[in-house]
Formats: structure tokens, sequence, C-alpha cells
């Protein structure tokens, strides 16, 4: 499992990278990308820029740059290899729903390296969005070059052939549109061709026609495989098989000689005018050009078991068996099927399920949750499911009996031993909105919709009470003495138990209350109601010792913890919170479910406790035993809060950077913003950053001037004393580390991520600013991290270019700073190239070897196919070059028949001198 320690957002989208298979990029929704190596099951990278949930992501050809899209309509280019954002991009007005990279096409003729498919200038990204738009946008210029109106409603998908050809959007009318890329005006950009006419990249090609008229949720072509998928149905996806021309002339062919034999056959009186222009006719049939529409023909459907939310095809070899598709369902499930080839048969293909793989979870909301007696079960309801699990193996098991109200007005007592029911009592006549069993274990109350409270003996009814209002909870009291029945008028009445007299009314809360406890000893009370407000009441008299707004919305249950006064609460809101109904005080809050908390139940021993919520997920709480100060949780509660409201004010699109400048006109915040512009985020992670290497400036700054102070102190006292006096103590955390003040600092700098670097440095003050090109200066010097002191200071003179221009101190240190940097990069420079002429002696090295072994290797046999297919493998895998290759080829095709009878000596000869050549010719850095 992926999961990061204090990370609880909820996963949005997730895409693989083309060249390391082993990496995905996850979105979240909290607007943060983090970057996952499936072998080590470990985040290395984390991105973040986006202000709502990542909803779109993908890769470029190389790998090494990722595009993203969010619900704030922006999308961000983030460079893989830095770890940091490139630019972002602004022109789309609603969510981004899906994107791909288009490389352009060179034009025929033109000169081409191994190299451009790395040339920013030939790579494109088209987007698609809510708002109709589809926009081609140039990653050289960061600009959108082409917007297209592409469907009369929201654009929810796309997808580039593998040819790099053909774009096809789905949108939510149930149109799939195709649409031709023009490569050689990607190649030549933008340019008028008319009077206020531009170049237009994309051309609509033809509309595909397809069975269902819902939305279209996703498309997606197999990547070596003539398939295409398209899902506009909730429990289906349609695949279709993609033609060849060749295959289409042959379909055409066989048509009009089934018409022609036809005719034949038939008895006509055509005469022979009518004969010469049906010829005509068919003539300019086998002449028609083959539509777009023509190359994609319906093949077979696939019909998952539930609603499914996304899919992607298999890239795995199933040795011409067929292809593979992968679904995720909204029930918590996954299911593999196999979509088989063209066959010559006429049967129809059918896919068929190969694998399943389903956790023994709920499928809808968890309602309902209850422990039993001694820990060791726990039973947890939603919407026609019971399951019973092991608390200790977390796993569903069968064991004893339990009871079930439902919304019918039943009473089930189910044996989960045998799988199987007992007895259905019909004991209301509307929903059984709660129970509770006696604390003798001897029955259970029963209270419904229909105004009843009903009382259960193991064997049959006892007693039954008419309330004035819609029973919504009811509770016994540890003691056996009271049960407190909750209404729907707001109220909580408390009767006698035994005779069912009435002692107390309760009523203060402004709408129903949903649930209630009474503490062990029976003196508390607490409910909870759709006011977001928790009551704490005396059993004694009935009155409100406090009123706690609890929640920032429905507090749907709340629960003492056994012997004690401290209770739990659980809300819409997805928090669960402990309080102490004594204190009135909030002891510590829990976040981790992604969905409203609709159940909780807590443990006899009052060391668990476990919560189901509308996420379909159940969670096990534990107390740990260790000891925690409740001032302590405040106060790292407040300073998150402060934290998460000033990186919000930080945020700000219309807060002046850099300047200082303040007072910015906001009536629009939206208007005359950029279509380009710098990545940047403030996070709780990032001000944490900056606060700490503030710190360290400061540290750093004390120690150096205790040293001046202690030199300067040195040199008015005499010579023959100076040797007495001592040097000042050294701070400790530098004595604990062994670092030098610069060091300390440089220590801190690189202990901040990369992605998070910039944002930590566009926090810090302009003083403390000065204070850093200081000790870069200092790194420059000395040549240590000369690659991160550029970076830093490029990004800082960008940023802060009108305060620098106007500070004149800082010139000698920026003229210092400047000569140290250029002197460490040209250091780097001659050694980079150095390395790079060696390697390239290498590689011809290697390759004036490889080709020499062919040539020896065609001379004494030929290659058997399983040397053949393991050297394919070796090309696939770029351990052979592929030139290299076909000049084997291509030389034991030709020239090994008659090596085996004559021979080449010459030919032999010369190749090795030629490799002596090559060895010897001298290299130049």
């Amino acid at each position: 499992m992926w999961h990061e320690t204090g990370h609880r957002a909820e996963v949005s989208c997730i895409v693989q990278s083309p060249t390391t298979k082993d990496v995905f990029a996850v979105g979240y929704v909290d607007g943060s990308i983090r970057l996952w190596n499936s072998q080590h099951n470990s985040s290395s990278v984390v991105f973040n820029g986006h202000k709502k949930a990542v909803t779109a992501m993908c890769f470029d050809p190389s790998g090494t740059r990722l595009a993203s899209g969010s619900q704030d309509t922006e999308i961000i280019l983030w460079d893989v290899v830095a770890e940091t954002g490139l630019f972002r991009l602004r022109g789309h007005r609603d969510q981004i729903t899906a994107m791909k990279f288009v490389k352009a096409k060179p034009v025929e003729g033109t000169s081409t390296s191994s190299s451009d498919a790395f040339d920013p200038s030939l790579l494109f990204l088209v987007t698609c969005s809510k708002d109709t738009f589809v926009k081609l946008w140039d990653m050289s210029t960061r600009h959108c070059v082409q917007s297209i109106v592409a469907h009369r409603s929201e654009v929810w998908t796309l997808d580039i052939d593998p040819t790099g050809d053909i774009l096809l959007t789905g949108g939510g009318e149930g149109e799939v549109k195709a649409w031709k890329i023009d490569h050689d005006a990607l190649c030549s950009g933008v340019e008028e061709t008319a009077p206020g006419q531009l170049t237009k990249m994309l051309h609509l090609s033809a509309v595909l026609p397809i069975a269902s008229k819902h939305r279209v949720a996703q498309i997606a072509y197999h990547p070596t495989s003539p398939f295409l998928a398209i899902q506009s149905h909730d429990k289906s996806v349609d695949v279709f098989r993609i033609r060849t021309e060749e295959e289409i002339r042959k379909k055409q062919a066989r048509r009009e000689k089934r018409a022609k034999e036809k005719k034949k056959t038939q008895k006509s009186t055509i005469g022979d005018d009518e004969e010469m222009d049906t010829g005509v006719k068919e003539k300019e049939t086998e002449e028609k050009d083959i539509q777009l529409v023509d190359l994609y023909t319906p093949y077979l459907i696939v019909r998952a078991s539930g609603k499914i939310r996304s899919f992607n095809f298999v890239e795995a070899d199933l040795s011409g068996k067929g292809v593979q598709i992968f679904t995720a369902l909204s029930t918590n499930a996954v299911e593999v099927y196999t979509i088989p080839n063209p066959s010559k048969t006429k049967d129809v293909p059918e896919a068929t399920r190969m694998y399943t793989l389903d956790l023994p979870g709920h499928r809808t909301d968890i309602r309902s949750v209850s422990i039993s007696y001694d820990e060791q079960l726990l039973a947890t309801a939603s919407n026609g499911l019971l399951k019973i699990w092991n608390m200790k193996s977390m796993m569903c098991i069968r064991d004893r009996h339990v009871v079930v109200g439902t919304k019918s007005g039943e009473i089930l007592l189910l044996d989960i031993a045998a799988a199987s029911l007992l007895e259905s009592v019909k004991a209301h006549s509307s929903t059984v909105w709660s129970m509770d069993v006696r604390p003798d274990m001897g029955g259970l109350v029963s209270g419904s919709a229909d105004k009843d409270v009903k009382f259960w003996d193991i064997e049959e009814k006892v007693n039954e009470e008419i309330m004035s209002d819609e029973v919504l909870a009811v509770k016994y009291s540890p003691n056996g003495r009271f049960l407190a029945v909750a209404l729907l008028d707001a109220t909580v009445k408390i009767f006698y138990q035994d005779t069912l007299k009435f002692f107390l009314s309760l009523y203060g809360h402004k709408l129903p209350v949903l649930s209630m406890d009474i503490s062990s000893d029976s003196k508390l009370i607490i409910t909870s109601s759709s006011d977001k407000n928790v009551k704490i009441w005396g059993m004694d008299f009935g009155d409100c010792h406090k009123s706690i707004f609890a929640h920032d919305d429905s507090v749907m249950q709340v629960a003492f913890i056994p012997r004690t006064h401290h209770f739990f609460s659980v809300s819409k809101d997805r928090w669960v919170k402990l309080w102490d109904a004594d204190k009135f005080d909030l002891i510590q809050k829990f976040d981790g479910h992604h969905g409203e908390i609709w159940a909780l139940t807590v443990g006899r021993s009052g060391t668990m406790a476990v919560t189901g919520s509308h996420d379909k997920s159940i969670r096990y709480w534990e107390n740990t035993g260790e000891a925690m100060i409740p001032w302590e949780e405040k106060e790292i509660y407040r300073q998150k809060e402060e934290d998460a409201q000033l990186a919000e004010e930080l945020n700000r699109e219309d807060r002046p950077i850099g300047s200082g400048v303040e007072g910015a006109d906001v009536s629009d915040p939206t208007e005359g913003r950029m279509e380009a512009t710098a990545v940047q985020k403030y996070t709780a992670e990032s001000l944490m950053a900056s606060e700490k290497i503030v710190e360290a400036i400061e540290l750093a700054d004390k120690e150096l001037e205790s040293v001046r102070q202690y030199y300067a102190a040195l040199e008015k006292i005499p010579e023959d004393q100076r040797n007495h006096v001592g040097l000042p103590p050294r701070n400790p955390t530098l004595t604990a580390l062994d670092l030098t003040p610069e060091a300390y600092v440089l220590q801190t700098v690189e202990k901040v991520q990369s992605a998070a670097l910039y944002d930590a440095l566009l926090a810090l003050p302009f003083s403390q600013v000065m204070r850093i090109f200081f000790y870069m200066d200092i790194w420059a010097s000395k040549g240590t991290a000369t690659t991160l002191t550029s970076n830093m200071l490029s990004y800082l003179l960008r940023i802060h270019s009108s305060q620098i221009v106007a500070t004149r101190s800082l010139k000698p240190l920026l003229l210092s700073l400047r000569g140290h940097l250029r002197l460490a990069l040209s250091r780097q420079k001659a050694q980079i190239g150095y390395n790079l002429a060696a390697l390239k002696y290498l590689k011809r090295q290697e390759e004036d070897a490889r080709t020499a072994e062919f040539h020896e290797r065609g001379e004494r046999q030929q290659w058997t196919e399983d040397e053949v297919r393991s050297m394919r493998e070796k090309i696939q895998n770029g351990d052979v070059d592929f030139e290299l290759w076909a000049l084997m080829l291509s030389f034991q095709a030709n020239a090994a028949p008659r090596l085996n009878k004559v021979g080449i000596d010459g030919d032999h000869q010369n190749s090795k001198e030629m490799k002596s050549a090559t060895i010897i010719t001298p290299i130049g850095v």
C-alpha cells in the first residue's frame, strides 16, 4: 500500500511513466502530486502547485516532464528530473478533464536527430475542459496556439492515436469527434494565412457513431494493437477495431463482387445503356476515398459487474491470444477482461473476465457499527449487507447471533455461523431507527418512526409505549434504572425502566437529536443533534451543564468511553473528536475518513473505537497509552490553523510578491491574469522550511559575530597576553554536528525538498535574502553546491529585482558572488566536457568492437533462431544498436552463402585495420 505518514488526502487520479514503468504520478484532492516507485513503495518527489483537486495528468514521451490539470482551471508543467515546476498555464474557465502531449513530426526532407524527442519546440499539449473548449498549447512559447469549441456541452475526455495523427474527444452530449492533427502547421508555427485568419493545427474530420448517447466518460487507444475503447455507459465499455485501408479495400471488393453475382442470377430487363451506367457507378464506387469513419468498426462490448469508474488497456504479451483491459469499479473491485484478436470465422467475439480483485468490504455507506461485549467481534451494516469481523485478524467471519433493525420495520435475528435467518418479526410499521440491549443482556428496546418504543425479551415482546412523535434513538442507562428516548421534536424524554414512569424531559436542541449516550456511572447524558451541537446534561435534575459547538456539520453519533467522562463525537464534517465532559474541553481530534461519518462504537475496555463512513471504509482507532498534554495538542492545532490561514493569504493571486508593494486593486482577481506564470504555492511545509532557513541564518550570524568580536578584542590586547585568551564557546548545535556556520546553513537548505525550495525562498524576508547572499558567496568561493547556488541566485534575483537594484550596499557582495560563481561554473563545465569526450570515445570503441564481432561471426557460421530472438530482445532493451543489427542481417543474407564457399579474408582484414585506426584516433578536450 502506498501511504505517506500524515497525509490523508484522497487520490483523484494516477498515471504511469512511459519510460520508467515503476514510477507512477498520483494526484490528490488537496492539489498535491506525489511520484511513487512501485519497487520501493516510497514517494520520492512531492509537487505542490494546485489549489484544488488534481483531475488530469500526463507524462511527455521522454518521461522527464509531467503536465497536470486541476479543478482550479490551471495547467502546470513539472520538471520531474529537477523536481520543480516550470510554468503555469491559464486559459480554461472550468475544471480540466483530460490532456495529452503531441510530438510534432518534422517536415520530410529536413534533417532530424535523435535528440528531437526532447526538443521543446516540437512538443505541444492538448487539453480539454468542462468549459466546452479544447486548447492546443505550445510548450516552447508557453501560449495557447488554438482554441476550439469542440462540443455543445462539457468535454470529458480525449486521446491521441499511437501514430499521433488523430485526436478523439468525447462530450457530455454523447458524441465522439475525430480531429486531424496538421503536423506541418505544428512545425511551422502560427502564421497568418489570410487577413484576420491564423493557421489551424486541428481540423474536424468526422463524428464517430456510437450506440449510446450518454456522457462519454473515457476514450483510450491500445498502444500497440488496433483497438479503441470508449466508455459512454455506466457498466460497459465499447471496443472498436481499427482497420487498415487495405482491409477496407478488400471488403469493398467483396461487397461489389457479391452484388455483381446477385445481379447475374436475377432475371433482368435492363438495357445496354443502363448496364453501362451501372458499370460507371461501380467504378466510381471503387475509386471513392476511404473516410475516417470507415476505419473504426464496432467489435465487442465489455460488460462489467458494477459501475465502471475508469479503465485502461494492459500492456501484456498474451502470445497472440488478444489484449487485456483493466476496469476499476465503484464497488471497490477491479476486473480484468481479455479481448480476443479478430478471426476469419463468423463467430461473434466476446470479452471474457480473467481476473477479479474484490476486497472483503462494504459496497455502500456503512450506517451502523457495534463491538461485541468481549471486544472480539465487530458487526458492520450497510444497505442490504451485514458483515462480522474478527478484531484481531481483521477478517470477515461467521459466529454468534446478530439482531438487525430494517427500514421496513422488521427486526431480524441472524445466525452468523449458519449464515441463516432464525426469525423475522414485524416489529414496527415504519423504519426502525434505534435499538439498545439491556444491561443484563436479557432483552432489548427498539424505537421507530411509527412513534412506538417496544421492549423485547429473548422469548417474546413484554411491553409497549406510544410516544408523541417519531422515535430517533433509544438508550438504557448502565445501571439499568432509566431509559432515554430521543424524539423528532428535538426533545429527549427519560423514563424509569421498570415502570416506564416519566422522569425527565431534556429540551434545548434546535434540531432533532440524532444520538445520545449515558456515562458508566449513570450521572451524565450527552446528546448530539443536526444543529452541530453536543449538549452535556445531568441525570439527576436534567440540567444542561454545557452546550458545545462541536462540529461544522451535523453530529451523527456520540459515545462515552467506559469508566470515564470522556466521549467521542463523529460528524458529517469527516472529523472524529475526543472531549472531556467535566472540563468541557476538546482533548484530541482525528482525521482519516474521506466522506461523512455515519457510525461510531467504543469498546468495553475503552482502548478502542470503530467508525464507519460514506467512503465505505471502517477505521479502527486504538489508545496507544502515550502521555498526552491537552494544552500542547491545542497549541499544535492552533499553529496548524495559523499556518493554513497564512498560506491561504499568501496564495492570493492578486497579492504582489517580491517588491513589497501593498494595496493592489482586487475588484476582479481574474482580470488581466497572464496566460503563463511561475509555479508557486505556499504550504505549511514550505513555510516551516522557510522558518528553519531563517533560524539557521540567525544561528550562523551569531556564531560569526562572536568570532568577529573575539578577534576584534584580541587586537586590543598586547601580543604577549593573547595566548592566555581562550576561544569563545561554540554554539552547542554546531559543536554536536561538527559544522562551520556556513556549512550548517547549507545543510539546512539542502534538506528542503527541491519542489518546495523556491516556495521557501519566496517566503523569506528581504533582510534574510541579503544574508543568504553572503553565505552563497562563501559556498561559491569553496566550490561547494555550485548547482544549488546558481539556481537559488537566479530565482532570488528574478523575484527581488527591484529591491536589489535599490540597495546599493549589495553591489560589492553580488560582484564577489558573480566572480566566484563564474569560476566554479567554468570548472564544472571543463569537467563535464572532459567526461563527455571520454564517453564518446568509449562509445565509438564499443561500436567498432561489435561491428567486428558481427563480421567475424558471419564468416564462421550463420545465426540461429534463438540467437536472433535474443538479439531482438537486446535491441528492444537498448543494449544493441539497431543499425549494427541491420548491418548483420544484410551481411548474413547477402554475403554469408558466398563466405561459406570462398571466404573474404580481405574484408575481414580491412575491418580489423579500421578498428585499429579508430582506437588510435586522438581526442581533444
